[in-house]
């Protein structure tokens, strides 16, 4: 039997103000260096708050300080995705899990003040890649939402990319069915490229990024965790894919 035609909008939401929540330097790259591009590209202010410093990375081990290292390939990767503002934060790497929410969320509805904000953008629930550290950020970001009755968007995988990339890499990333997903874009990755390239303590070493990439193409999907109070989400020229 064959499934129903699902309706997915080929742009994203229109946001004055959007705050990306995430874990370690280049989460805002590796996997939202796209949708960064794209929002800034299209009028919107972002800004980046990231919780640690990344300083647990198994890459890059050999830097001196890895913790400021890897600050400074943010603040450069930042400015190739067009970010207005960074709030890099001294939680530790590796323990984002034993935070308590609350004390996450504190610094989240600080920076939705100050910047505005009127969308939060995270990882997908399971933290696309399984990582404790990305789940936590993305429970903050939703716990944040809810208080402060924002929508919370999530960058997520297909069920196919990540089944693909879990044969080849016996890796553990979260997909999505077509029918759990609310967005497919198509996005032009030049100045994401160009803000992983910043991320030299991280990138080079990195086939599993290299593979996710060339397996996307030019797609990227996103799913609500929290969804605008209203019903008519503003679209920029939107049009509709029917999935099926």
């Amino acid at each position: 039997m064959e499934s129903p035609t699902k309706q997915l909008l080929n742009v994203l939401p229109d946001a004055r103000s959007v705050l990306v929540v995430c874990a370690h330097p280049d989460d805002e790259s590796f996997g939202l260096g796209a949708a960064l591009a794209t929002f800034s590209e299209s009028g919107s202010s972002t800004s980046v708050l990231c919780f640690t410093h990344g300083e647990a990375s198994s890459l890059g081990a050999d830097a001196d300080d890895l913790g400021r290292v890897r600050a400074g390939e943010l603040d450069a990767a930042a400015c190739e995705l067009g970010v207005a503002h960074v709030e890099l934060l001294d939680y530790r790497d590796g323990h984002l899990a034993e935070e308590p929410l609350d004390d996450l969320t504190a610094p989240i509805r600080q920076a939705t003040e100050r910047a505005r904000v009127d969308l939060l953008l995270v990882f997908d629930e399971g933290g696309i890649t399984g990582h404790p550290d990305h789940c936590r950020a993305t429970e903050a970001g939703i716990a944040a939402g809810r208080e402060l009755e924002l929508p919370v968007l999530a960058w997520a995988l297909p069920q196919r990319v990540a089944e693909m990339l879990n044969s080849e890499f016996s890796a553990s990333f979260v997909g999505r069915r077509d029918e759990e997903l609310d967005y497919f874009i198509s996005v032009e990755r030049t100045r994401q490229l160009r803000a992983i390239d910043q991320h030299v303590s991280q990138a080079p070493d990195n086939p599993v990024l290299g593979r996710r990439l060339e397996v996307q193409g030019n797609r990227e999907a996103f799913r609500w965790l929290a969804r605008p109070s209203r019903d008519d989400v503003p679209m920029r020229h939107a049009h509709r894919l029917d999935i099926k």
